[in-house]
């Protein structure tokens, strides 16, 4: 098992920059592949983003509204610490993000996650 703790979020407007941390404890931190998801109000849980425990491999969500190319996932496993950096944001970003973690191979489904933060606010404004 591993704990994660998120922090970061907050509130920026429209074009704005956040850079969001999680994280890990425990003995084999280090060995998990990592990965974002975030929820917006009404909404189910989706993928943002994972990175490999190695941190050589990054996979980014790849719907409507990419996130690719604006948010960047990189982790230091000295840190035991997974970061979410996040540019030009937009008000369709907000929603609670939650850093998630699991031991294998990349995953994109919520359910391929068995640990969990318990997730940070980022609220973007027009």
């Amino acid at each position: 098992q591993v704990q994660l703790v998120e922090s970061g979020g907050g509130l920026v407007q429209a074009g704005g920059s956040l850079r969001l941390s999680c994280a890990a404890s425990g003995r084999t931190a280090s060995s998990y592949t990592m990965g974002w998801f975030r929820q917006a109000p009404g909404k189910e849980r989706e993928f943002v983003a994972a990175i490999t425990w190695s941190g050589v491999n990054t996979y980014y969500a790849n719907y409507a509204d990419s996130v690719k190319g604006r948010f960047t996932i990189s982790r230091d496993n000295a840190k035991n610490t997974v970061y979410l950096q996040m540019n030009s944001l937009k008000p369709e970003d907000t929603a609670v993000y939650y850093c998630a973690a699991r031991f294998g191979p990349v995953g994109v489904r919520v359910n391929e996650y068995g640990n969990w933060g318990q997730g940070t606010q980022v609220t973007v404004s027009s």
